[in-house]
């Protein structure tokens, strides 16, 4: 599935339906009254966040949506048949913006969440309405009001209990499909992964929610490489999982340069929970995984976890560890 994480649509609802100026006529009633029925309310258009969506790529091909309009009211007091409403999906973690792209507007926080992006028109009155006492054959009556309607953009931001982050090749993908069922693309090469992954892990009955964020590189805050599409992303995760290659040169360098371009997006980043996560251990010697370990330790205070993906002992272990950042 590709994805898409902005997008901006057109959205009309339904305008409602024209009031009736019927008379009743009947035989042997020769002056029969006003029985025209009301029009019928236009539908809405409805904004509804669904779990199994992580994408807003439903909308690129199609961008203006429209709700059906209301019936109109007819002789015999009948009032029109209401519009149906359209209802949009979008994933959990979407952002309804007005046309400038910085108004917000509505957020997408939880499951089954509904919103009613634009409301339908309201019918009509038929003549029966107006009715009186010094007008007993009215002739008026009224069309129904125009539906709203909109430009308005929407925007995902990922919403995962861990965002799994680091510099490209870290073995973040792998982390993930070792974690959960997410088949995530996977290569010994930079970048493989261009959009975030989720997945969900089990443990003791509980689900955790993990997001695979593309690898973030020097200059990431400014857009450099994939940037600060990505970036905000990391935003809606409660906790971080920082990954790092434990056979790089300078293990510090790098994972200094990850928490910089945190820091330059947003401070608030730095004040998530963080595990540091030494990846590819079964390339080195015992021993010297302990002594990377510690010299890790003696220059950062963190929660530090050293594993392969490739060892299911090791995935059982940093599964009851997470379940703590989330619980």
């Amino acid at each position: 599935m590709k994805f898409l994480d902005q997008v901006k649509i057109f959205i009309k609802a339904g305008d409602g339906g024209s009031g009736s100026p019927s008379f009743r006529r009947e035989k042997f009633i020769e002056f029969g009254g006003p029985d025209g029925g009301d029009g019928g309310k236009g539908g809405s258009v409805i904004l509804k966040s669904e779990r199994n969506l992580n994408t807003l790529i439903d909308f690129r091909y199609q961008q203006h949506f429209k709700a059906k309009r209301g019936g109109d009211g007819k002789g015999k007091n009948q009032t029109g048949r209401g519009g149906e409403n359209l209802y949009l999906k979008v994933p959990i973690g979407t952002q309804v913006f007005e046309e400038d792209n910085k108004t917000l507007i509505f957020d997408f926080k939880e499951e089954k969440e509904e919103f009613i992006v634009s409301a339908g028109g309201k019918g009509g009155f038929g003549n029966t309405r107006f009715k009186s006492s010094t007008n007993r054959s009215p002739k008026k009556f009224t069309k129904g009001t125009k539906g709203e309607e909109f430009w308005v953009w929407l925007q995902l931001k990922t919403i995962a209990d861990i965002g799994i982050i680091g510099l490209p090749n870290a073995g973040k993908s792998s982390l993930l499909a070792a974690l959960t069922s997410a088949t995530p693309k996977i290569a010994n090469y930079k970048f493989t992964t261009l959009n975030p992954n989720l997945g969900v892990a089990v443990y003791d009955d509980k689900e955790i929610t993990l997001a695979d964020i593309p690898g973030l590189i020097e200059g990431a805050h400014k857009g450099v490489g994939l940037g600060i599409k990505f970036l905000k992303h990391i935003e809606r995760c409660k906790s971080l999982l920082h990954m790092i290659d434990i056979t790089e040169e300078d293990l510090k360098k790098s994972y200094s340069q990850v928490r910089k371009e945190l820091k330059k997006y947003s401070k608030d980043l730095l004040k998530k929970d963080e595990i540091v996560v030494l990846n590819k251990i079964d390339l080195l010697e015992d021993k010297e995984v302990k002594k990377i370990k510690n010299d890790f330790l003696k220059k950062y205070k963190v929660n530090l976890i050293a594993l392969s993906t490739l060892d299911k002992k090791s995935i059982s272990k940093i599964k009851s560890k997470i379940i703590k950042y989330v619980s």
